[in-house]
């Protein structure tokens, strides 16, 4: 079974993926589009105070990171 999964909001969720290497390139409405160079994905997180954990857990496996090492960032 893999760790806990931390709970964060969307801007904390931004700024852990800026810390792996992702760029935010642009803004619609409440959502943040983000890519990395190599990356087939670009990964849309919403600005809201707290993201599900299916939505979390998503987003990592598309920037390709484990929760263990999102949790760290």
């Amino acid at each position: 079974m893999d760790k806990k999964l931390k709970l964060c909001s969307g801007k904390d969720v931004v700024q852990r993926f800026q810390r792996a290497g992702w760029s935010a390139v642009r803004q619609k409405g409440s959502h943040v589009m983000m890519t990395k160079s190599g990356y087939h994905w670009t990964l849309s997180i919403p600005q809201h105070n707290e993201l599900g954990h299916g939505l979390l857990r998503k987003l990592i496996r598309q920037a390709g990171l484990t929760i263990e090492e999102f949790n760290k960032l």
